[in-house]
């Protein structure tokens, strides 16, 4: 009896050793980035599949790339301030390494009134960080999230 049921966990152990375990994306990704005009305000959205373990906001007069340290020039010209929003738990991949924001890195946002460009600066190690370059260094700011669906909000004043 007793070499029955060593067997039994010998095999068992084999499957659970062997057999790859499916798992869950590890941290929400990014999807999409989306920028808006409203009264009084430039609004830079940040599609998730879900929130951040945390998000920290700093300003900045200039943003360098996170891996590299490469120094980076927010497009869109005109920038005299950068909010840089650092999003902990994150990331622009998934977890074998496909991308899963494809639009731009640094892109001009001519349709709005304070924010010049956004720019993609960090995706490593489930740290995702964006610039937000704005002409009135003088303006306000406020980072938030929403859900249903997930996203970082971004709104700088005029």
């Amino acid at each position: 009896m007793n070499r029955r049921l060593a067997a039994v966990l010998v095999a068992v152990l084999a499957v659970f050793t062997i057999a790859p375990v499916a798992s869950a994306q590890s941290v929400p990704t990014l999807s999409d980035i989306r920028t808006g005009q409203h009264n009084g305000f430039s609004r830079v959205v940040l599609d998730l599949s879900g929130l951040p373990s945390e998000h920290r906001v700093s300003e900045v007069t200039s943003v360098s790339h996170c891996a590299s340290g490469n120094p980076i020039t927010v497009a869109g010209g005109g920038v005299q301030e950068i909010l840089r929003v650092t999003l902990v738990g994150a990331a622009a991949h998934d977890d074998n390494g496909n991308l899963t924001y494809p639009g731009s890195q640094n892109f001009a946002t001519p349709g709005l009134g304070n924010v010049r460009g956004v720019a993609l600066t960090c995706d490593f190690e489930a740290t995702l960080e964006v610039a937000v370059g704005y002409a009135n260094p003088s303006s306000w700011h406020r980072v938030f999230t929403l859900t249903n669906p997930n996203r970082l909000v971004i709104d700088v004043g005029l």
